[in-house]
């Protein structure tokens, strides 16, 4: 594991889902840190790779939360991918944008006083989102892929990539229906975060 490249591939093995076929790749950072990828066809090599970089949630990936629009998204990124001849998706731990599981927590409980998602990342003293890309841009590179083609709504997330040496060649949008319970948080990242909703 070199300095540019803080991550390792440490293991592979192929991955039957309701999203199609799949190989999972796991990679361990140089902190010792385990982290996965879901791998479709050969990218490594590859221009314009679509590429979903999806950063954990508990409360909405495995609980079914509708107080966001986590779970559908990744659900999203996957149908994409499991669709296309190849592509990704980098499962990243960076709960609550990077403020991990029990902050958010926190945080929901003030959004249930009335603060939305930035003001109450705020209220409990961090930056509206903290999320960091170096580790997915060095994963992308552990995997050979030249460019990609990033399934997000979120700015920040390709400068992110650009920013750590990945190119970003397009950028295709996840929209989700909102439903009562995230209507309020979505026009949020919309608004204050600049997601192109």
């Amino acid at each position: 594991m070199s300095p540019q490249h803080p991550v390792e591939k440490v293991a592979e093995a192929r991955l039957p889902t309701r999203f199609g076929e799949f190989r999972v790749v796991g990679f361990r950072t140089s902190s010792g840190q385990d982290l996965a990828a879901v791998v479709r066809g050969d990218i490594e090599g590859q221009e314009g790779v679509p590429v979903r970089l999806h950063s954990e949630c508990f409360t909405g990936d495995v609980m079914g939360s509708l107080k966001c629009d986590c779970r559908d998204q990744l659900e999203a990124g996957l149908q994409f991918v499991g669709r296309a001849r190849r592509g990704a998706v980098l499962y990243l731990p960076q709960e609550g944008r990077g403020i991990g599981l029990v902050n958010k927590i926190r945080a929901y409980a003030l959004q249930d006083q009335g603060l939305d998602t930035v003001e109450a990342n705020e209220a409990l003293g961090f930056d509206d989102d903290l999320r960091k890309y170096d580790v997915a841009a060095a994963m992308l590179q552990a995997l050979g892929v030249r460019s990609v083609v990033l399934l997000t709504n979120n700015p920040r997330k390709v400068e992110g990539l650009d920013d750590n040496g990945v190119r970003v060649v397009g950028r295709l949008p996840l929209r989700m229906e909102p439903n009562p319970h995230n209507a309020f948080y979505l026009t949020t990242k919309k608004t204050k975060s600049g997601h192109l909703l």
